[in-house]
């Protein structure tokens, strides 16, 4: 995997939220927004060689997805539209402006993890950074697999607390 693509999809990781939503939008079948949002997935993909980093990841996405819908309603002709295509042009603007504005909650991760003590950021580290397996860990630590796998839950409790309430603070709203 090339850099351009690794970059593309940690985009992705970020924008899939917001495309998810202009998505439930537009279609109202629950399952076809997920096969379309899956297709979605595919061709922001494909197209990562075509994406150009100086222009915002999420107006492109939702331009692709804008795409996929309307090949899905046109596949599809006894479904109604919901939206004619100006509408939808103007709602994936809007959603764009609204992801722009709005932090997300992964944008609090780093000052909270800076917030761990010394053991729990090391064992967060080797578990996320390093990819070590629980057992792994208790060797290098010299702890029982069992009290890391409790640690890491507690761990990841206190993150999504964390960032929870920097999400909850006035100054992290639009």
């Amino acid at each position: 995997m090339n850099a351009q693509t690794e970059q593309v999809m940690r985009q992705w990781t970020l924008a899939q939220p917001v495309v998810s939503s202009f998505l439930t939008g537009l279609v109202r079948d629950f399952s076809t927004r997920d096969d379309i949002l899956q297709d979605v997935a595919v061709a922001v993909l494909e197209s990562a060689s075509r994406y150009d980093p100086s222009r915002p990841f999420i107006g492109w996405a939702l331009g692709i997805a804008r795409n996929k819908v309307r090949h899905h309603y046109r596949q599809h002709l006894r479904e109604p539209l919901v939206f004619d295509d100006e509408l939808t042009g103007q709602l994936a603007v809007a959603f764009e402006r609204v992801a722009e504005r709005r932090p997300q909650p992964l944008d609090h991760l780093q000052d909270c993890l800076r917030r761990l003590d010394g053991r729990g950021r090391m064992i967060c580290g080797l578990r996320y950074t390093e990819g070590l397996k629980p057992a792994a860990i208790a060797a290098q630590l010299g702890m029982r697999p069992n009290s890391v796998a409790k640690a890491l839950q507690r761990i990841r409790e206190r993150l999504r607390e964390c960032i929870e309430a920097k999400a909850a603070l006035p100054e992290a709203q639009p």
